[in-house]
């Protein structure tokens, strides 16, 4: 018994320390993927339905609120965000596409998401 309960703690173990999975883009027989540029997902994937750029918000030290406006531009520089929406067709869900230092940092699937303040 004790050698079947240390077997699950170690298998637990080894699946927490599994990268989590990254989604991916299929669009015209091509997938885009985390780490890619702007430029090959425009290559791949073509023009985006909506593109938004905004500054990323900056957090405060050891704490989940962000800086207030006037004080986070003053001290930290503004974190370009980038998110372009792809609309996939009758049947798929939209993909939102967020780049982040000109790669892509995430591929979501369904609604946008709002931008909480």
């Amino acid at each position: 018994m004790k050698i079947l309960c240390h077997a699950c703690i170690v298998a637990a173990a080894a699946v927490a320390t599994l990268p989590a999975h990254a989604e991916i883009l299929r669009c015209n027989g091509n997938i885009a993927a985390e780490g890619d540029s702007r430029l090959s997902v425009l290559y791949k994937c073509g023009e985006p339905l909506l593109k938004d750029a905004y500054c990323a918000p900056v957090y405060g030290y050891k704490t989940w609120r962000p800086i207030p406006e006037p004080y986070a531009s003053a001290l930290f520089p503004c974190q370009p965000v980038e998110e372009w929406l792809y609309e996939r067709g009758p049947g798929n869900l939209a993909a939102t596409v967020r780049f982040q230092g000109g790669v892509v940092q995430s591929i979501n699937y369904g609604q946008p998401a709002q931008q909480r303040e």
